[in-house]
């Protein structure tokens, strides 16, 4: 475990320095699966949207721009800046509010709190399958009944699962960026509970990556 704290926290700063770098470095369009999300969000009637790991709030600003009010965390104070002078200079800060949250700690919201969750390959970052079945578990502790969750993960079959710096539980280091890649079984445990409406594969970015995009929803 503390090898996976020193590993969180190397990544804590890659990302800050990465965002540092190169502001808004996913540009301003939304990702798919949030444009799919926001879809789903508006059919299960939900107005407020959690986003974990928004980055510098492509899919944040997004959600704003459709009419959901929205949270967006992330352990990058500097990729929240870039977000929130985006909302600022949109016309959305009042729609968008910002918290600087690590998702190995408890959630920072109320039980039953929140419509929708959204999480664009937040699930897959330096996480033990372990944290991983905490931190959902806080979104169905967050979430209201019939909230729905989406989330994106690389799985085993992405090209880069079993390249660079192994760390075991599936979690793969390539080029400073750690990874865990999800099997299928862990999509399957972590719906657990929940009603499992959609596990649609994609590619994405220029290797390409591989993902999975996930939908569950809470009984209502």
């Amino acid at each position: 475990m503390h090898e996976g704290r020193e590993l969180a926290e190397a990544q804590q700063e890659h990302w800050q320095q990465t965002y540092g770098a190169h502001p808004g470095m996913y540009g301003d369009r939304p990702s798919d699966p949030a444009v799919h999300a926001a879809e789903v969000f508006r059919a299960a009637d939900a107005h407020d949207v959690l986003e974990l790991g928004a980055g510098h709030g492509r899919d944040a600003l997004f959600f704003a721009r459709s009419g959901f009010t929205v949270l967006a965390t992330d352990f990058s104070p500097v990729g929240l800046d870039q977000l929130r002078a985006r909302a600022t200079a949109e016309g959305l800060a009042e729609k968008v509010t910002t918290a600087v949250h690590d998702v190995r700690e408890p959630l920072p919201l109320a039980d039953a709190s929140v419509g929708a969750v959204f999480a664009h390959m937040l699930l897959c970052m330096a996480l033990s399958t372990e944290e991983i079945h905490a931190l959902v578990a806080e979104v169905r502790r967050v979430l209201r009944p019939g909230g729905v969750f989406v989330y994106t993960v690389r799985h085993t079959g992405d090209a880069h699962y079993g390249a660079g710096a192994g760390h075991g539980d599936d979690i793969w280091e390539h080029g400073g960026f750690v990874v865990h890649f999800f099997p299928r079984h862990l999509v399957d445990e972590l719906a657990e509970g929940w009603t499992l409406t959609d596990v649609h594969p994609f590619e994405e970015g220029d290797l390409p990556r591989r993902l999975w995009r996930i939908t569950q929803a809470l009984p209502r």
